[in-house]
């Protein structure tokens, strides 16, 4: 039974878009240079949300001058996100991420724009602006969780353009991301398992995933979710856990490594806990359950939904994508 080959292409939040251009940071005028230059460009974020505007060839990021945006708060984070140098005129990029607990607007805007969420919105930018948005996002959690030393409980000062928080000693902390595996686990007679959380609305499905553990390869990871979740017990050769892709997912801080998974056996013992429900599919069983709603995939900015075409052969057949919820 062959596994889906790698490798994943053009997963949404993976498509290269900038040069992030990290020399750039450490000059400690760089922000106030850039918020005078006509040819910056600023991103607002504000609760997880950017400005959009909606376009012929679909949603774009709405990027403005930093003399066209607020100036930012005391407790807002200014960030530095790269250059876009592929139109010959190098154009910087810059996030204003709002300490406001909800956006300005959440509807609608003056000229058309839309408060829009990167779930939302994420598979159908283009390149740049979902990176763009991916970035800063992913910092700007970051931000908000690492407010004081975990050594001293002082307060952290950003630095670096905003990549950096020191200690008032000098001592720095650095942005992490939470390294975290997910897996299409097919059966001998090329089967899907897909399991239901909890949490999730009715009738959710998503292949399994799970956080790597300190001292633990990605390869391991695979086979301790399988077991620990669904009591599947996945081959122990090398070809038996096949790698596919990755794709960050700042939700707030995870990298996702995608594999197709070999199992060898087939009893599901859900533990109850992360996952409530777990079945095996084939094409057929999958494909009529998603056109009478008895399954919701996950959305198509995901990897997973990614993860779950590779096994299926193309795209799902869902006649209203619903959104992440």
């Amino acid at each position: 039974m062959p596994l889906p080959s790698p490798p994943l292409r053009d997963l949404a939040l993976s498509r290269q878009h900038l040069d992030r251009a990290g020399a750039n940071r450490t000059s400690p005028t760089w922000l106030a240079d850039l918020w005078r230059s006509d040819t910056t460009r600023v991103l607002r974020v504000h609760a997880g949300r950017a400005p959009v505007v909606t376009t012929p060839e679909g949603p774009r990021l709405v990027l403005r001058a930093p003399s066209e945006v607020p100036a930012p708060g005391p407790d807002d984070l200014t960030l530095y996100l790269g250059v876009d140098d592929s139109t010959g005129t190098p154009v910087h990029h810059v996030a204003l991420v709002s300490a406001d607990a909800e956006p300005e607007a959440t509807d609608g805007a003056a000229g058309g724009e839309e408060w829009r969420g990167l779930r939302e919105v994420g598979e159908d930018l283009p390149a740049l602006d979902a990176g763009l948005f991916t970035e800063a996002l992913a910092m700007g959690n970051w931000h908000a969780v690492t407010r004081f030393s975990p050594r001293t409980g002082e307060p952290l000062t950003a630095t670096t353009s905003g990549w950096v928080k020191a200690e008032p000693g000098g001592r720095e902390h650095f942005p992490r991301s939470d390294a975290a595996v997910i897996m299409a686990i097919v059966s001998p007679d090329d089967r899907l398992l897909l399991g239901h959380q909890p949490v999730w609305p009715a009738n959710r499905y998503s292949v399994l995933a799970g956080f790597v553990e300190p001292g633990e390869c990605f390869e391991d990871t695979v086979r301790r979710e399988a077991f620990e979740e669904a009591g599947i017990v996945i081959g122990p050769e090398l070809d038996d856990v096949r790698y596919l892709g990755s794709q960050p997912w700042p939700f707030p801080a995870s990298l996702m490594v995608g594999f197709a998974a070999r199992a060898v056996t087939t009893d599901i013992k859900v533990d109850g806990d992360e996952i409530a429900l777990a079945r095996w599919f084939t094409r057929e069983e999958l494909t009529e359950e998603l056109k009478t709603g008895g399954v919701l995939p996950p959305p198509g900015v995901s990897i997973a939904r990614r993860l779950i075409e590779a096994w299926y052969g193309g795209p799902l057949p869902v006649p209203n994508d619903h959104p992440w919820t």
